[in-house]
């Protein structure tokens, strides 16, 4: 008896195909149902509808198709067992040898803007789910696809073995099925969480591998990229348009990257990371200008450093960014003049995220016995909001450094002390284990050009000695989120220095 075929797919990439070899090649019978069965049928493909094979017609609205004994029983049945293969033939039910299953698009449907809940909950895949487990199970006795990626290595495979798919093929096709539901439930559970008052009962994490990376921070730890959820974003969304292949420090470098220049949209901004922290961020009248502010901030640490730009890279730019080691470079896009004045560059890596604000809305931190959760510090500055503490008040343009410099201190590693003037940082001090120290680097780094500059703290001051600390350098004005017990003292300190000090009300610690 020819092989038997059952084909039910929402995505129909490669469908056609795919079917033309099971008949053509290899001599299979097809069943399938609604628009698939449709599909083949168009296209002069024998296939027999599932509601003419088990006898039941399609109901409730297409709600239930391939929830039957035949499908079922056709695709559970273990043929090395008697009683199995007695039922079989006893309910005239032929073993279905493939499933070839995808789900209803539920991740596109949320995404689209106005999405209501009833038309989400029609988006939830019941019988294909419930025929992909059932194959996936069974993989000792037939092969189960959920991927249009696997069509042309299970016809290899039949080629190679005289129509038969191998074992080991077929288990690690059913592990592909077992992650597809997985990642498929993940995305529901996530989603009617977010709808659900309950929202903090349960957290579920799940991912695809995009690719093995070489390792992870050190050469000693294995480390994998996963993309998370079936359509593509972020990173995974990204375009590599030259290059070496992505290293696990540069994705978290990326990241990091990519969390900073999305801070700034009107104005042409670059910013240079080195280990996640930056070391020179500026804005500029043109791209090239804020690339060169912000290599010129600290052109050592510059080298071979993440560059992050928030407007697509022109040739004046990519002259610039070839006039020194770096590792990566993301912009969300890039003029073909310039992109071959960068292909001289052949190792650098050159990558268009046209999203930069495409972050995630939480956080995950592994710890022993779990993990941690906290939505992402995405709070958006408003200096309406800021409270002026200081007898000297700020001019609108003083307002604006301190909100430059106040973005890019939310994005260095506590305690962080960032110096800028002009829009631009001119010393950092990042992750020190007190707020004297990183004040202390900060201000050692920006050197005479700290005179009439500006200080931001991502943390309040406990003491009054920054404050001090800050006016000797030649500090001019400070933004700090306040809060101490001793905020009085501080702002004694800048009043009788002449100093300008703004309060945010809010923190951003980095750890």
């Amino acid at each position: 008896m020819p092989h038997l075929a059952l084909l039910s797919v929402s995505n129909k990439t490669g469908l056609i195909d795919l079917a033309h070899s099971l008949v053509e090649e290899f001599g299979f019978d097809l069943i399938s149902s609604g628009g698939t069965a449709k599909a083949l049928k168009d296209a002069g493909l024998p296939v027999t509808k599932v509601a003419d094979y088990t006898g039941s017609p399609e109901i409730l609205g297409g709600r239930v198709k391939t929830l039957h004994p035949r499908i079922h029983g056709g695709i559970l049945a273990r043929r090395d067992m008697p009683e199995d293969v007695t039922d079989l033939a006893n309910n005239q039910i032929r073993p279905i040898d493939l499933v070839v299953v995808n789900l209803y698009p539920f991740e596109e449907t949320i995404a689209k803007p106005g999405v209501t809940l009833a038309q989400a909950i029609e988006q939830i895949d019941i019988g294909g789910p419930a025929m992909l487990r059932a194959a996936s199970k069974n993989f000792a006795n037939l092969t189960v696809l959920c991927e249009p990626e696997q069509y042309g290595e299970y016809l290899e495979e039949l080629r190679q073995n005289n129509g038969e798919a191998s074992v080991e093929f077929r288990q690690n096709c059913a592990l592909k099925g077992f992650l597809h539901t997985s990642s498929y439930d993940q995305a529901i559970s996530s989603y009617l969480t977010q709808q659900s008052s309950k929202s903090d009962q349960e957290f579920t994490l799940s991912g695809t591998q995009l690719q093995s990376l070489r390792y992870g921070e050190n050469p000693h730890q294995p480390a994998v990229w996963y993309q998370t959820g079936t359509t593509a974003t972020g990173w995974a969304a990204a375009t590599k348009l030259q290059g070496k292949e992505l290293s696990y420090n540069n994705l978290v470098d990326l990241e990091a990257a990519r969390r900073i220049i999305s801070e700034f949209a009107d104005v042409p901004a670059a910013a240079i990371l080195k280990h996640t922290n930056p070391c020179g961020v500026a804005l500029g009248s043109s791209l090239k200008e804020a690339y060169e502010k912000a290599f010129n901030a600290d052109s050592v640490s510059a080298f071979g450093g993440i560059v992050a730009l928030n407007q697509p890279i022109d040739v004046d730019t990519a002259t610039e960014l070839k006039k020194t080691f770096l590792e990566c470079v993301v912009a969300p896009g890039c003029d073909r003049e310039a992109q071959a004045i960068l292909a001289d560059k052949s190792n650098l890596r050159i990558l268009i995220l046209p999203d930069l604000n495409s972050g995630a809305k939480e956080t995950v931190k592994a710890i022993a016995g779990g993990f941690l959760v906290q939505a992402a510090d995405d709070i958006v500055a408003d200096t309406s909001k800021w409270q002026v503490v200081t007898e000297r008040q700020p001019t609108a343009s003083e307002l604006e450094e301190l909100l430059f410099a106040w973005k890019v201190c939310k994005h260095v590693k506590s305690n962080a002390i960032v110096v800028t003037s002009d829009r631009t940082t001119l010393g950092v001090g990042a992750g020190q284990m007190n707020r004297v120290g990183s004040a202390k680097i900060a201000l050692e780094q920006a050197g005479n050009k700290a005179l009439g500059a500006f200080l931001a703290s991502d943390g309040f001051f406990p003491f009054d000695d920054s404050v001090r600390t800050a006016q000797k350098a030649g500090i001019t004005a400070l933004v700090q989120p306040g809060g101490s017990m001793r905020d009085q003292d501080s702002i004694n300190a800048a009043n009788e220095l002449g100093l300008l000090m703004v309060f945010t009300g809010v923190r951003h610690f980095l750890h």
